[in-house]
């Protein structure tokens, strides 16, 4: 059986990691597209932008169903479209077209908006997820709560989203310090943890039970790239060992070395939304395709993942 041609959608401003994955794609023969500035007049949240995702899908498919563009070629997704996202000449853009594999690689704003138009399930780790390891793996006190709970803290805290970036991952002095309620819901939840520096990190992109990539990105708080250690790759298998059936298939989890020579789990990350460092981009690859793509394609375990 032939596997339909694959896809993946990358959002505008691309950084370094985007499009050190974008080239790994291409040699694999993806075809990429990429949303430009001009595509995005209204903003994430215009009404536009259901119909821009599948009107994008479709003109490159038709392109390269009409030989004009190879299965691997790179096509901009700035082209003008009509009002509800119909592709101009080429007609109406499908919903959901069948006999496609379409994956993203993008930030969480542009993923929600995109990724429900064309049927990509996002996976991520649950919100609580690092709250609920031992602290054998955390080496601290970690919390998830309500933000509106956390501005009585009266002690430095290190405080930040759990999936995403509403709330800048930073050592607050205090809860006083937080964004206040007219800026965040006080209900949204947050990881709060005792303050712990490490030595040096490492990020792992973690798929089907494996240290699958991995590779150093910080020494002294500072970013600094290097090989993955080996010490690391074994811890991240002691986490994968203790806590792996409460993650995803694909995801990447970030670990670190304390200045005492102790292992501890920094963070989860989603694999989608993940710069890949310095590890193998190939390989990196293959966290992030498993992590955004079709939703007909999850497994049972992952299903529980979804964001």
């Amino acid at each position: 059986m032939t596997r339909p041609p694959r896809t993946l959608v990358l959002p505008p401003r691309l950084t370094a990691s985007a499009r050190t994955l974008r080239a790994a794609a291409l040699r694999r023969g993806l075809r990429i597209v990429e949303a430009t500035a001009s595509a995005v007049p209204e903003g994430l949240g215009g009404p536009g932008w259901a119909g821009w995702a599948e009107a994008a899908w479709a003109a490159g498919a038709a392109a390269t169903a009409e030989g004009t563009g190879p299965p691997s070629s790179s096509a901009s997704a700035g082209e003008p479209t009509g009002p509800r996202g119909t592709a101009g000449p080429r007609g109406t853009a499908s919903t959901r077209g069948e006999g496609r594999s379409v994956h993203l690689h993008a930030g969480p704003s542009f993923a929600d908006v995109v990724a429900p138009a064309l049927g990509i399930a996002l996976l991520e780790a649950p919100a609580d997820w690092l709250a609920r390891l031992p602290r054998a793996l955390t080496r601290r006190e970690v919390r998830a709560m309500p933000i509106g709970e956390a501005y009585l803290l009266r002690r430095p805290a290190f405080v930040k989203s759990p999936n995403d970036k509403s709330v800048s991952a930073l050592v607050y002095a205090d809860g006083s310090r937080l964004p206040g309620p007219d800026a965040v819901d006080p209900a949204t939840v947050v990881l709060v943890s005792d303050v712990l520096t490490f030595a040096v990190e490492h990020r792992l992109h973690l798929l089907d039970g494996t240290v699958h990539a991995a590779g150093q990105y910080a020494e002294a708080g500072r970013l600094r790239l290097g090989p993955p250690d080996g010490d690391a790759l074994a811890f991240g298998r002691d986490v994968l060992a203790a806590a792996g059936k409460t993650l995803p298939s694909a995801i990447v989890v970030d670990v670190g070395r304390d200045d005492e020579g102790r292992w501890a789990v920094i963070e989860a990350n989603a694999a989608w939304a993940s710069g890949c460092y310095s590890a193998d981009p190939d390989r990196a690859l293959d966290t992030v395709l498993r992590a955004a793509g079709p939703a007909t394609d999850l497994s049972p375990h992952d299903r529980a993942f979804v964001r």
